[in-house]
């Protein structure tokens, strides 16, 4: 059954701010709420704390402020890497462990739990392309759903490419994994002058190949023998075992009159919204 973040976010202005807290709550001296990962833990080994399928974050502060406004950070692009690290209490948790279904989930509650539900932003109209102005309510982001009897603790699963047969392991993204896939990105602009995007992530999703890990042979197989159609049957297949949030939302044309499912566009804006 679909559940949005609302419902987990329902209790948001007392818990956590009550005046009787709970065991878990006298450890922390600034306000922290308990939510749910749309993993439910099921991505997780056992010992780690994240198995448990919820996680303590801690309602934005002004600290949180400085972090999200802090122009150095944002030209940087890592206001929001160091928003997660600020707002993850949860004891033993490492916040690179997180797969990005999990962290969208963290960052989503923490911005409604800070300025509400309602995001107003601009978006173009898909009957003209012009923009428009709409208010978009978050409460209404749903878990997406997902065979969970498919997902396992190693974090690792079996794919045959359809076009070539070739028999492969890969692993859901974690937050660790994105940052490392930055650094490479960056540095293959760097000297190769092209991001080499499609290829850089493969090399971190991917972990096997015809029984082999070995990482150059790996590395060779993604840039010279990942067929176009056995790419995208495997983002495709990735995409429908990944626990996440469904990040969009129904909008009405003004032109055409028509509804249908937008990205949720997420910018600066977003977790400092304008007054």
């Amino acid at each position: 059954m679909e559940k949005n973040i609302e419902q987990q976010v329902e209790q948001q202005v007392t818990r956590g701010l009550g005046t009787q807290p709970t065991q878990t709550q006298k450890s922390f001296q600034f306000p922290t709420e308990v939510i749910s990962l749309p993993s439910k833990g099921l991505v997780y080994p056992e010992s780690n704390p994240l198995s448990k399928g919820e996680i303590t974050i801690k309602l934005m502060t002004a600290k949180e402020e400085d972090i999200i406004t802090n122009t150095n950070l944002i030209r940087k692009g890592l206001h929001l890497d160091k928003l997660l690290e600020s707002v993850v209490v949860e004891p033993g948790v490492n916040i690179n462990d997180l797969v990005l279904g999990d962290k969208n989930a963290i960052l989503i509650s923490s911005r409604i739990l800070a300025f509400g539900t309602d995001y107003e932003v601009i978006i173009n109209d898909p009957g003209d392309n012009e923009p428009v102005s709409v208010t978009i309510d978050l409460s209404k982001i749903k878990i997406k759903e997902v065979d969970e009897g498919r997902l396992n603790r190693d974090n690792e699963y079996e794919f045959t490419l359809p076009k070539s047969k070739t028999p492969i392991k890969f692993k859901l993204l974690t937050h660790g994994d994105e940052i490392s896939i930055a650094k490479d990105m960056e540095a293959s602009e760097k000297t190769l002058k092209q991001s080499n995007e499609i290829t850089t992530r493969y090399r971190r999703i991917i972990v096997e190949v015809n029984g082999t890990r070995d990482i150059g042979y790996i590395s060779s197989f993604v840039s010279n023998q990942l067929l176009a159609a056995d790419s995208k049957a495997l983002r495709k297949h990735i995409s429908e075992i990944t626990p996440d949030l469904d990040l969009t939302f129904d909008y009405e044309s003004l032109i055409t009159g028509e509804t249908e499912a937008l990205r949720i566009p997420f910018g600066v804006d977003f977790f400092y919204p304008a007054d």
